[in-house]
């Protein structure tokens, strides 16, 4: 976990969440439970191998602990409860922004950084799961804002509305990121040809122009696998976002 002095100096954090502070390295591990061989970043990677392997459905403190090899009780030195540790998983597994366009038109910027977020999340299936409950705290999360807001410097965007922008996109990315997951699921779990099921289930005169669309290929997704189709879709819908943004920036 990154060190305490990664936060500002005059800022006092003894009122922040438990889970914050531990995500930014300002608070230690209680002092009781094993010392050796046990930290706050093994129990935390060990939870996120076991969320990659079975789903937030299977982590429990107790699958992490055998996951550990140590007892359930001996966790509970490093974090205080199931929702705390989800929180340091999920600004852990998303890492820094790396490999960003950083030159450039804001276009370009912002886009990459779209799909990078995008990748991000989708390389843990479980990530679009979590509970977004409060704005991002972890260091993580925080350097994937700031990112953000920085491939909007130039556009003359007012401060507000360049949060505003990132924000919403951000919400897109998560949004198409769970859309994603939960269609692979599906297509896993039932083998569901959609193009063949819809013309069984609907009537010319009542749906003509879902009908229209099926005639018109808009349901296959033709030799492209189902992960390059989805990202193919993102990235439809990324477009139209930038479209959007660039008329706000009078561009």
């Amino acid at each position: 976990m990154p060190p305490s002095n990664d936060l500002p100096d005059d800022r006092s954090t003894a009122t922040l969440p438990k889970a914050v502070r531990l995500a930014w390295g300002i608070e230690e591990p209680g002092t009781r439970g094993p010392r050796k061989g046990l930290s706050l970043e093994r129990v935390v990677d060990a939870a996120i191998e076991v969320a990659d392997a079975e789903g937030l459905a299977g982590l429990s403190m107790s699958r992490v602990a055998k996951q550990l090899g140590f007892t359930t009780m001996s966790l509970y030195r490093y974090v205080d409860s199931k929702d705390d540790l989800v929180e340091l998983m999920a600004d852990r597994a998303i890492g820094q922004p790396s490999g960003l366009v950083v030159s450039g038109g804001w276009r370009d910027r912002l886009e990459s950084w779209s799909l990078g977020e995008y990748r991000a999340v989708r390389a843990h299936a479980w990530w679009p799961e979590v509970t977004i409950s409060a704005p991002p705290t972890g260091p993580n999360n925080l350097a994937w804002l700031e990112a953000g807001l920085q491939s909007l410097a130039d556009t003359g965007l007012s401060e507000d509305r360049k949060l505003q922008v990132v924000l919403n996109v951000s919400l897109f990315v998560i949004g198409r990121a769970r859309f994603a997951l939960d269609l692979e699921r599906s297509a896993k779990a039932e083998q569901v040809d959609y193009a063949r099921l819809l013309p069984l289930l609907l009537d010319e005169k009542r749906f003509p122009a879902l009908r229209a669309a099926i005639a018109g290929g808009a349901f296959d997704a033709g030799d492209e696998d189902d992960a390059h189709w989805l990202e193919h879709d993102f990235r439809f819908g990324l477009d139209r976002m930038l479209d959007g943004i660039e008329r706000l920036t009078g561009g």
